[in-house]
């Protein structure tokens, strides 16, 4: 049964002063069952955690930029994040190779030393091969009717500073309750998410949310980590029925590694013969009975 991870990389790679923040982890089958989630520091223990998992055909998804050409400015498939999702109130942060922060691109060149093939989304990837990929959880949120975001993102992450601290806090654990009831949801969804088969994942629901920074946030890692796990579920069943390829037509390829982000994506949220293409492959997926489901559709 092929093996879904996910990791919400923490982009600094910490020094002997300064530990490198935590990462989340997680780990799903293909019937939605939670194998494994938890948190780890630093390079080291996320390669350690990811080579533990890992099996022939797994794939996992990472929310970090892994493949980094551009000298400065931003990578196409930011661009295009903003550009398709920014209705949704949805942008990506700008990455470069001026910035100090790269600890995605260390961990890409690791783990293709052991043998892991990172994907673009343009290529198929062998059945027993393991693959890795760069997603952006916002875009599965909004992108996935699952979760029932049609109108814009949920603010969990950042509030903004309209409201005093301690009203800001109350808030945004009320946003972030919302969406793991959301995610608890997807046990029933396809492909599934059961948060009830690991404590770590179980106590998101049958525990409040802190209002804490620290804690939030060791939280937040978690829940960011689940949904680049599903992510990769979703796309190793669906491929471009139901996500799309940001960054595709990006001219920058070095050693024949462009940057991209696969992202879950509504037929509003593709453009031109991508739609079209999208539709299709939608409406074949979705009339095939599940067990001929294609699992790669690329």
């Amino acid at each position: 049964m092929t093996r879904f991870l996910g990791v919400d990389l923490a982009w600094a790679e910490g020094t002997a002063a300064k530990p490198a923040n935590e990462s989340g982890l997680a780990c799903i089958d293909e019937t939605g069952r939670v194998i494994e989630a938890g948190w780890a520091r630093g390079i080291d223990e996320v390669v350690d955690w990811i080579q533990r998992l890992g099996e022939p055909g797994a794939v996992l998804a990472i929310d970090a930029p892994l493949v980094v050409n551009n000298p400065t400015g931003m990578r196409e498939c930011e661009r295009e994040t903003g550009s398709r999702y920014g209705r949704w109130h949805v942008a990506a942060n700008t990455s470069n190779q001026a910035l100090p922060r790269l600890g995605g691109v260390t961990l890409r060149g690791r783990l293709e030393q052991l043998g892991w093939a990172y994907t673009d989304g343009l290529a198929p990837v062998g059945a027993q091969m393991c693959s890795f990929l760069e997603c952006y959880p916002y875009t599965t949120l909004v992108g996935a009717p699952e979760f029932g975001y049609d109108d814009k993102r949920p603010r969990y992450k950042r509030m903004g500073s309209a409201l005093p601290v301690l009203e800001r806090r109350a808030e945004r654990a009320l946003v972030c309750d919302d969406l793991i009831e959301r995610m608890w949801r997807l046990h029933a969804a396809s492909p599934p998410l059961d948060l009830a088969t690991h404590a770590a994942s179980d106590s998101l629901v049958t525990e409040p949310t802190p209002l804490a920074d620290a804690a939030y946030k060791h939280r937040e890692d978690l829940i960011d980590a689940l949904l680049c796990a599903w992510t990769a579920s979703l796309w190793h069943r669906y491929g471009t029925a139901r996500s799309q390829v940001l960054g595709a037509a990006d001219p920058l390829v070095v050693d024949g590694r462009r940057g991209t982000i696969i992202a879950p994506a509504r037929l509003e949220q593709r453009r031109g013969d991508d739609r079209v293409r999208a539709a299709a492959l939608a409406a074949a997926a979705f009339s095939a009975p599940a067990a001929s489901a294609p699992s790669l559709v690329r």
